[in-house]
């Protein structure tokens, strides 16, 4: 299993060599970071996390003090930015210029900018340059938004998570919650996360995240609609543990024979 940082000077493979792969999409809340670390895991594959990806470049432009209304300030402080993303699913990192950001790019701050950041389409344009490399071509699961429709189209295996929206906002609302109390590991979308008690300020960041899970859908699905590509799989988490999900996805792999 490979573990470390790929160079800068790799060549980016193509779309239509990235078929050794395992691609997860689906909205935040689904699972998606959570399964494809454990099944990466299961099959001794490279995880990459994009989602960690968009983070560490919205905390780029965060500190150049660039208008997130001025898309080519934005741009600018994509493209400058360097990002790196550790790959071993037991211990994923991810850099920013040199420096470990990995619990940093989970923060509030980043939360609240990283739709508006990823909207602007030079980013995109960035950072899939930067995942189709750290992919790489000796086996990925890869979870993200966009990742069967345009990152890798020719993965192997194409899985759709999706879980009922007060699912998503209970196990969303459990990560913030434990990330306040800093608890929370470096992944999110776990599946179940565990929910806050039931109390009033609970039930209170419940509705906030549902709000909030709501806009970023919203804006997001403005510049790439959030849809399952062609000969995805749908697996709704909402009633399943992470165990069973985790066992559904590899039982696809094996079943597409690409181990």
């Amino acid at each position: 299993m490979d573990g470390s940082v790929p160079s800068e000077d790799v060549t980016v493979p193509t779309p239509e060599q990235l078929t050794k792969v395992v691609a997860l999409d689906g909205p935040a809340g689904s699972g998606k970071s959570t399964v494809a670390r454990l099944v990466a895991g299961a099959l001794g594959w490279r995880f990459v996390d994009t989602g960690a990806s968009y983070r560490a470049i919205t905390l780029a432009v965060m500190r150049s003090g660039a208008d997130l209304e001025d898309q080519e300030a934005v741009a600018t402080a994509a493209r400058r930015a360097r990002v790196e993303l550790v790959t071993d699913p037991a211990a994923p990192q991810v850099f920013l210029d040199g420096t470990d950001v990995t619990r940093e790019v989970r923060g509030e701050q980043v939360t609240a900018l990283v739709s508006a950041v990823s909207a602007v389409p030079a980013v995109r344009e960035v950072l899939i340059a930067l995942q189709r490399r750290t992919m790489g071509l000796s086996g990925a699961v890869v979870e993200g938004r966009d990742i069967a429709t345009v990152v890798a189209p020719r993965a192997a295996v194409k899985v759709y998570l999706d879980a009922r929206p007060e699912v998503r906002a209970r196990r969303r609302a459990g990560e913030v919650s434990e990330l306040r109390a800093g608890k929370a590991a470096v992944t999110t979308d776990a599946v179940p996360a565990r929910a806050a008690a039931e109390t009033g300020a609970a039930q209170e960041l419940e509705r906030e995240v549902a709000q909030d899970l709501a806009r970023r859908d919203s804006l997001d699905n403005q510049t790439n609609r959030l849809q399952a590509s062609h000969g995805a799989v749908d697996l709704d988490t909402s009633d399943l543990s992470l165990d069973e999900v985790v066992a559904a996805v590899v039982a696809l792999v094996r079943e597409a024979g690409v181990r």
